[in-house]
């Protein structure tokens, strides 16, 4: 249904006699209902695409390089919506690393979090790490030229890349995506998770002079043409409606 048909809906019911508005009879909310909430209400159609972009870098101290970055962008010219997977490496120019010594324990609670859990443990010097989760929201007539390119990532399959620095895999599992790179020379690991209302970044360094990122993005695009003067008043005229009914 468009969103003139839904608001002409809604200026019909406003204008109904009181007995037959007993379906604007507000119900009140359980706790474990109103629980599951989330975000705020967005008339249809003023969402002209959204997408999801995750990419984790790892750069070890002689300065080999792997990243992996996984994109997915939905518009309604959009059919299936798909992950596409890009793997990247390069090799340093320094000496082989020392294998890594250091020793993390314990953390086995941060992959139980609900909502953004974000953590770096490290066990060696001269590290640094970051985990960052941005959503962006932006207004625009037409959805953005987001071509995707890269290998399909499928239901339960996995997609990987290896360079000197390590290993970078990601797959597609339990309805979320996960990104995970273990570095050569026992230097550590990292890990992304997005899927089922929560994301998870993760770090853990057992060597030395290591640099990690963990990015993931949520774009979305808004039409910003708002709601007309005419679709106000009708909004209005609802509300009013229900005042025959005391509320």
């Amino acid at each position: 249904m468009n969103t003139s048909r839904w608001l002409t809906v809604l200026c019909l019911a406003a204008s109904m006699p009181a007995y037959a508005s007993s379906g604007f009879k507000p119900i009140e909310l359980k706790d474990a209902e109103m629980a599951e909430l989330r975000g705020r209400y967005v008339m249809p159609g003023r969402i002209i695409s959204f997408g999801i972009v995750m990419s984790s870098t790892w750069t070890n101290a002689v300065g080999d390089n792997i990243t992996g970055t996984a994109n997915m962008h939905i518009d309604k010219t959009t059919i299936t919506p798909q992950f596409y997977v890009q793997t990247t490496g390069s090799t340093g120019t320094g000496t082989r690393p020392n294998t890594g010594t250091g020793n993390v324990v314990g953390g086995a609670g941060l992959g139980s979090g609900q909502g953004v859990t974000q953590s770096v443990r490290t066990a060696g010097d001269g590290n640094a790490a970051y985990n960052n989760v941005g959503i962006n929201v932006e207004n625009g007539v037409t959805p953005a030229n987001n071509l995707q390119s890269g290998q399909v990532l499928v239901a339960g399959g996995t997609v990987t890349g290896d360079s000197a620095a390590g290993r970078v895999s990601v797959s597609a599992n339990s309805g979320g995506v996960q990104m995970a790179i273990q570095a050569n020379h026992n230097q550590g690991n990292s890990l992304q998770q997005i899927g089922a209302g929560n994301v998870l970044q993760g770090t853990v360094l057992t060597g030395d002079s290591n640099l990690v990122r963990n990015i993931t993005q949520i774009n979305v695009v808004m039409n910003n043409n708002g709601l007309n003067n005419a679709a106000l008043n009708c909004n209005l005229d609802q509300l009013k409606g229900l005042r025959t009914l005391g509320y």
